[in-house]
Order: structure tokens, then C-alpha cells, then sequence
């Protein structure tokens, strides 16, 4: 099969999409097929680096230089050649291939979602609003999606208008082996990163500085799970969060904290001591706002701890029936109730016994194996060779 996808360029900021778009052709070429990855390249853009005009340059590569020179490598491409787009913000490109066998891999709809103004955390500028209309509009014309779950492919549906039959839901799969790490391999690495050891266990999150993380409600439940400690007379366990350093109501929310607070904040862990850290936790909080997937509930259960995270699509699609869930914090409540109902829970997790825990971790462990990524890698493979199949309009 001969493939060309298109990727972000690797001049913006984020480098996980072309990260994706290296991964899917490296994946592809072990498997015999013709693949190259087309891209904008930084032409204007070169020249206008680290002034305020290099967003607007990039545009200009992205938007008027870029499809010229598609234009013209699509003279030299066979009749059976397959155009995929490995995000749906690349939809300004769609209406070029539209007369060609293409399909859309679509991750999260989270930037639409907050510009149609459907999520009031995250208020979008008039500008940002503009250009998600234009992203929206180039997808549109795609003929084949393939989403990551059941939530993205609902959201296809409703807010772009995207026909049910015209998208396949293939879930990603784990690019690690993500597995259970004996304490004695764990204990070493979690010492080395200062990080509490297996033996005392601690609460685990992790994120990033994104708004729809809530961080700050984590910090909010381990409040109220300190609270709940002292008045039992009960040692709390340390949180780890790996994610940036607290600032702004992250901070503040660190500072409320009562004594008896051990929340250590990490960055940069590698793969081993991140596993390790998994593995080791008694409890991985994940109560998101919004996710595009939720990597890190499957990393999680794949290294056999148990997961409390949103009772909202996609978090529960993920985490399926080994997670235990939280229902979601809203603008329109108090936060420290809803923190107050997740202490309750976590103290409900973390008062399981042992019996209960291994079946709940077991149940994890099985839920886990449908993220292999040689099982995402076939479903794409399966959906493009549909799409070839069948007759372009």
C-alpha cells in the first residue's frame, strides 16, 4: 500500500503529533508498505523566528505555501495511493485530496468544543474561535475518520455534522510496555528520584499544566482526604504529582493544604521510574475535566494499580469496569463538596482488602490488553484498505 500522511509541522510548539505521524510510518514500513510523510516547512517562517510575527509566518507556510506544493506532488502520485491526515486540526488540507482516497484521523474535538463555547473552563479568544471555524470547515469535506474512541466519534457526529457511517472508532494502543514492576526493581528507582518507596505507598497523579488536568482538584481531594486522616487518627499517605511546579491556583492550592501535607511535584521521570511510580502507587488519581483519550488511566491499570478518575466520556469509555469513578466538577457546584465526595471514595479505595484490591487490579490488568498497539496498528491498516475498496465520489 503506498501511504502519505500528513503531519503538523515541526516548527509549532507541540511535537506529539509529529511524534504520532513518525510512529504510524516507522509501524507501517516494518509492514511492507510505501509510506511518506508530507508537511509544511518552515520557509517564511525561518525569518520571522522569535518575533511576534512567527505564529502569522508559519501560517503563511502552513495555509498559502504548503498547498502549492501539494498540488504539484499529486501529479506524481499513483491512482491508488492512499492520503491520510493524522489530526483533524490538519483540516485546512482535507479539501485537497478530497477527490482522492483519504481518511481523518480524528484525536479530540476539545479546541471545537471550547470555540462553540460547550466548555465554559476553557473560553476561547475571537481569533481562536475564527480558526477553529476554518479547521472545522476543511474537515468537514473528509470522507473517512477513524477515532480514537467512542466520545470523539460522538463528537464528530454533533458538532461537525460528520455522518455515523463515515467514521470507525480504533483506540489507541500503548507505545511502552507498561506491566507490573516487582518492589524490588521499583524501590531502587522511586529512591533515586526522590520519591517515596513501596513500602510506605503513596497517591499518584499525573498530568500537565493543561486546564482540563485538574490539577487543582487533586489537590482539593487530598485536602479533604487529610482531613478525614487526622480525624481518625490515621498517618495520610504522600501525593506525587508528576506534572510542572505549582504556580498560580495550583500554588494556592498547595499552601491551603493542612499539616500533615506530603505532595511532592516531579518532572521528567523516565520510563522506568514512571512505571515504577505507577506500579507502586496505592491509588492513581485522574479526575480530568476533559480528555482526547486518557493515556495515563490504561498506563495505570496496565501496571497494575487500581484508577479513580471521571465519570464522563471519554474517561470511563477508557478506564471501562476496572476504574472507580468521581462524578465530574462543574463550574456551577463548590468545589470542596465534590473534593469532599472524592476523599470519601479514595478512603473507600484505599480501605479495600487485599482480596479486593487484586481482583480490582487483575480486572485492570485484562482491560488493558484491548490498548496493544500492534491491535491499534492492524485496525488502521483495516480501515484504510476499506477505504481504498471503495469508490470515491
Amino acid at each position: 500500500m503506498k501511504i502519505i500522511l500528513f503531519s503538523h509541522p515541526a516548527f509549532l510548539a507541540s511535537q506529539s503529533m509529529p511524534r504520532y505521524a513518525n510512529m504510524l510510518a516507522q509501524a507501517y514500513r516494518t509492514r511492507g508498505h510505501d509510506v511518506e510523510v508530507w508537511t509544511a516547512t518552515a520557509k517564511v517562517r525561518q525569518w520571522a523566528e522569535g518575533t511576534r510575527w512567527a505564529k502569522w509566518a508559519g501560517y503563511v507556510d502552513q495555509y498559502l505555501i504548503f498547498p502549492g506544493q501539494v498540488r504539484k506532488n499529486l501529479r506524481e502520485q499513483s491512482a491508488d495511493t492512499l492520503y491520510v491526515f493524522c489530526d483533524q486540526a490538519l483540516g485546512p488540507w482535507v479539501p485537497l485530496v478530497r477527490h482522492l482516497p483519504h481518511v481523518v484521523h480524528a484525536h479530540d474535538l476539545l479546541a471545537l468544543r471550547s470555540a462553540l463555547g460547550l466548555i465554559p473552563e476553557n473560553p476561547t479568544s475571537i481569533t481562536g474561535r475564527i480558526y477553529q471555524r476554518y479547521i472545522r470547515q476543511g474537515f468537514q469535506r473528509a470522507r473517512h475518520f477513524i477515532a480514537v474512541s467512542g466520545r470523539t466519534r460522538t463528537d464528530l457526529q454533533q458538532h461537525a455534522g460528520i455522518p455515523p457511517g463515515h467514521i470507525d472508532v480504533v483506540y489507541n494502543g500503548l507505545n511502552q510496555a507498561f506491566e507490573p514492576v516487582p518492589p524490588e526493581v521499583a524501590t531502587p528507582l522511586l529512591n533515586l528520584a526522590g520519591l517515596p518507596d513501596s513500602k510506605q505507598g503513596f497517591l499518584l497523579h499525573v498530568g500537565g499544566s493543561q486546564w482540563y488536568k485538574n490539577t487543582v482538584g487533586v489537590l482539593k481531594i487530598y485536602h479533604h482526604y487529610l482531613n478525614r486522616q487526622a480525624a481518625q487518627g490515621d498517618v495520610p499517605l504522600p501525593l506525587v504529582m508528576v506534572c510542572p511546579p505549582p504556580s498560580g491556583q495550583i500554588a494556592q492550592a498547595l499552601s491551603e493544604l493542612p499539616p500533615g501535607a506530603d505532595v511532592r511535584f516531579v518532572q521528567g521521570l523516565d520510563s522506568p521510574t514512571l512505571k515504577a511510580a505507577y506500579a507502586t502507587a496505592r491509588v492513581f488519581l485522574f479526575p480530568s475535566l476533559a480528555e482526547g483519550f486518557g493515556w495515563p488511566i490504561i498506563e495505570a491499570q496496565a501496571c497494575g494499580t487500581v484508577v479513580l478518575t471521571t465519570d464522563d466520556a471519554p474517561m470511563n469509555e477508557i478506564g471501562g469496569p476496572a476504574a472507580s469513578y468521581l462524578r465530574r466538577l462543574t463550574t456551577a457546584e463548590p468545589v470542596d463538596a465534590w473534593a469532599s465526595e472524592g476523599a470519601r471514595q479514595l478512603a473507600s479505595m484505599l480501605a479495600w482488602t487485599p482480596e479486593q484490591r487484586q481482583a480490582r487490579v487483575q480486572q485492570g490488568l485484562e482491560w488493558a490488553k484491548r490498548f496493544e498497539a500492534d491491535d491499534a496498528i492492524e485496525g488502521y491498516l483495516a480501515v484504510y484498505r476499506k477505504v481504498l475498496d471503495s469508490p470515491v465520489d
